[in-house]
């Protein structure tokens, strides 16, 4: 029977055949195949995947047979899943604060790189890991726009502190290393240029030469139809930025994308529950389920609503509120968005680029949440 397929052609070839009454999650290994070489053509150094965005087994799994040979890992959970899915990759423990307990659990799993944003910290690090073929890389900060959500709220240390921990991190023996993170789903390659800069006059003040330079994740995925971001000037700007700064004796170039990497490899499937009054949209999906990001950094622009049948809708476009299927009235997607004015319920909508903090933000609050799992050729 057709419902015991395990490769589909398309998200409407699998609403045609089984008209799905919950969500299902579209996965498209050749899309992860393509964002997996595009980073490890385009950018200059060392490419490894932030874990948290996705953590699905498919997922690890298809990026190392891309060639994908680093994971930058954000808890003890994590490091074991590279460990077993991944055995032999670099595993980086990017979260820079831990408890002793959690840094235990790494030592003794072969962490070798950590990062770390403050005195206290780094003193649990002196205590606990071991100095020889370690390193650690402090994390700074700055005030730079261009990103949906601003990183350095929560982590990073003021670059004055970051040259003072450099200094001492190098003085303790470790392989001294810098990072940072300019913010999620940044599109402007000057951030990451003003950063650079910034790593720059640390190493001087430090009086240390870092033996790399993490550039962070923050790499946009494609969210708004017919405006694909440019990663290849992201990769020119940190590949020209890095050589001016530091010149011959530049550190080697590390970055840590996540959403940049599994994004667009996804789609999710929601179904239209209702039409009120011919009004306010509800979906079998929402921000707690595959849906969760939308409030944070605004609304997914590529999507396309499938009849029944999988035919497309067309015609205008009306704005509509959208709901999830909680009882919850914050479960609401933000503002309004755009749907075919010949919409009706029962048709489904097909969100594309969901394949970042969907799958593993996915809840079961009130009983909504039941997320199939499909994999397609393609996802258009």
């Amino acid at each position: 029977m057709e419902e015991t397929r395990t490769v589909w052609k398309s998200p409407a070839e699998i609403i045609r055949a089984l008209t799905p009454e919950n969500p299902v999650m579209v996965f498209a290994p050749t899309e992860l195949h393509a964002a997996a070489r595009r980073f490890l053509d385009g950018f200059p150094g060392f490419v490894t995947y932030a874990v948290k965005s996705n953590p699905s087994g498919v997922v690890i799994q298809n990026l190392v047979a891309a060639g994908i040979r680093g994971f930058d890992v954000a808890s003890p959970f994590e490091i074991d899943l590279i460990t077993r899915l991944a055995p032999g990759a670099a595993r980086h423990y990017h979260n820079p604060v831990r408890s002793r307990a959690e840094i235990a659990h790494a030592v003794k799993a072969g962490i070798k790189a950590w990062s770390v944003d403050s005195r206290s910290e780094l003193d649990k690090l002196f205590d606990m890991v071991p100095a020889e073929g370690c390193e650690i890389s402090p994390r700074f900060k700055l005030p730079v726009a261009g990103a949906a959500y601003d990183f350095g709220a929560k982590f990073g240390a003021p670059p004055d502190m970051a040259a003072e921990l450099l200094r001492a991190v190098a003085a303790k023996g470790y392989t001294p290393s810098l990072t940072f993170h300019p913010g999620t789903q940044c599109v402007d390659p000057g951030a990451w240029e003003s950063y650079i800069r910034v790593a720059g006059e640390i190493a001087e003040a430090a009086g240390v030469r870092p033996a790399r330079l993490n550039v962070g994740g923050g790499f946009p995925s494609w969210r708004v139809h017919g405006i694909e971001p440019d990663l290849e000037a992201i990769f020119a700007r940190i590949g020209e930025t890095t050589a001016e700064v530091f010149g011959t004796d530049a550190p080697e170039l590390v970055c840590e994308p996540g959403r940049g990497l599994c994004a667009d490899a996804f789609a999710l499937i929601t179904r239209i529950k209702a039409i009120r009054d011919g009004g306010s949209v509800f979906l079998n999906d929402g921000v707690y389920g595959g849906l969760t990001e939308l409030p944070l950094i605004g609304n997914l622009g590529r999507l396309c609503v499938y009849a029944p049948d999988g035919s497309v809708r067309g015609g205008g476009e009306a704005p509509r509120p959208i709901f999830g299927p909680t009882c919850d009235s914050v479960d609401r997607l933000p503002g309004e968005i755009g749907l075919p004015e010949d919409t009706e319920e029962g048709d489904f909508i097909v969100w594309q680029g969901a394949g970042a903090y969907s799958v593993v933000t996915n809840t079961r609050f009130n009983g909504f949440g039941d997320l199939q799992h499909l994999t397609a050729l393609a996802l258009e």
